[in-house]
């Protein structure tokens, strides 16, 4: 059987998007860590307007990635939709880059570049469109890898644009290479990608959008979106601790927060090579699960913490752990919907969404009876009990409902 690296080599359906998604990478990588700098100091923003300013900008990429993914399965060829989304990105993160207002801003990061953020969940809805037809544990590694190679873009992109913009008196040239990036991405499926064959039509064409959101919204889907949810908002949840805990009860610096986050992103690359792999061995909940529970480990002993060596030791834990709660989870949500690629990708959207959500909840209620380090034993309990739902769940093994 091929690895899941010649798989993507080979196969112009699944290299495509997935050179797409390294380039992609570097609009989330080269924008996030400034943009409440610049929204904030740069822009004069309040911090109640760049709150409100975010959340309603993550209600606007679900219900986008939701409405996209729904249409994008009654298309032939997403092609055209992956040009336009470019193009979009290409716009919002350009004009902030130009302008440099308030104003311009607000409009690119409330209208443009979330459209433009569902690229992700198109990209990867055509990578599952091609293997939906393989091995499942086939498409699961190639699936792992390709989060794998974005991952490893991730890692890299902010450290190069850190060293450009360090002698910079403002951060939004930063914008200016996201926008680069997206020109990227348009130039990829421009030249690179294959149109679909004329008169190839769409294995979904007649499906209703409601019909399409109410399976979204059925107990069986509902109930496991929430659960990789719980998952995920662990390690939105350490995002926030982890730098509390090594500046506080750890007595680090701020220089060993911004060590271990660029460690820990570049070991996550090799622990996600690591995962897919054994995807094609093992169902995909008992792989999560696992490392569910190493990332538990990592939590409960990072809540014990007291000195930065400590901190560096549990590096290799964090990052294999965090590794399979961001990789494992696109197969299983695309899983629960198999038979529609856009729908199903665009659940790690709604998954997304609910999990800063949930870290926000388990953040406020541990601060609220107990410090930083008690917020993160708490994440833990809350791990172990949504692990142990899971596997209670997926007792008995489901066939994948495949397309015709």
């Amino acid at each position: 059987m091929p690895s899941a690296f010649s798989s993507i080599l080979r196969d112009r359906e699944i290299r495509v998007p997935a050179l797409t998604l390294v380039a992609l990478a570097f609009t989330y990588a080269s924008t996030m860590p400034y943009q409440s700098i610049i929204g904030i100091n740069e822009l004069g923003l309040s911090d109640r307007s760049y709150s409100g300013l975010i959340f309603l900008a993550a209600l606007v990429n679900v219900a986008t990635s939701l409405t996209l993914g729904i249409w994008s399965d009654k298309l032939s060829d997403r092609r055209p939709l992956v040009l336009a989304l470019s193009v979009s990105g290409m716009l919002g993160f350009g004009m902030i880059y130009a302008f440099r207002t308030a104003g311009v801003f607000i409009f690119g990061i409330l209208v443009l570049i979330p459209i433009s953020n569902s690229t992700y969940s198109i990209l990867f809805a055509s990578i599952r469109a091609t293997t939906n037809t393989m091995d499942r544990g086939r498409a699961a590694a190639i699936t792992s890898t390709v989060r794998a190679l974005f991952s490893g873009s991730w890692a890299l992109a902010p450290g190069l644009i850190g060293l450009y913009l360090i002698n910079s008196q403002s951060m939004t040239p930063a914008y200016g290479i996201a926008a680069l990036a997206s020109l990227t991405c348009f130039c990829l499926y421009l030249f690179v990608a294959k149109p679909a064959p004329a008169g190839e039509t769409s294995p979904s064409p007649n499906i209703g959008f409601f019909s399409s959101l109410g399976r979204i919204f059925s107990s069986h889907v509902l109930v496991r979106v929430c659960l990789m949810a719980l998952l995920l908002g662990l390690q939105r949840l350490n995002s926030v601790v982890s730098p509390l805990i090594i500046t506080n009860a750890a007595g680090g610096t701020v220089v060993d927060v911004g060590f271990m986050a660029g460690l820990v992103a570049f070991l996550e690359m090799p622990f996600m090579l690591m995962w897919g792999a054994l995807q094609r061995r093992f169902r995909n909940v008992h792989v999560l699960a696992l490392g569910a529970l190493i990332y538990c480990l990592y939590l409960t002993l990072l809540s014990f913490a007291s000195a930065p060596w400590q901190i560096y030791a549990l590096v290799l834990i964090n990052a294999c752990g965090a590794a399979a709660i961001l990789s494992v989870p696109i197969t299983y949500l695309q899983d629960l919907i198999a038979d529609r690629p856009g729908l199903g990708s665009s659940l790690v959207s709604v998954n997304t969404f609910i999990a800063n959500g949930i870290s926000a909840s388990i953040f406020a209620a541990g601060t609220a009876f107990t410090g930083y380090s008690g917020t993160a034993l708490l994440a833990a309990v809350v791990g172990l009990a949504s692990v142990g739902l899971l596997l209670f769940l997926e007792r008995d093994p489901r066939p994948v409902r495949q397309p015709a």
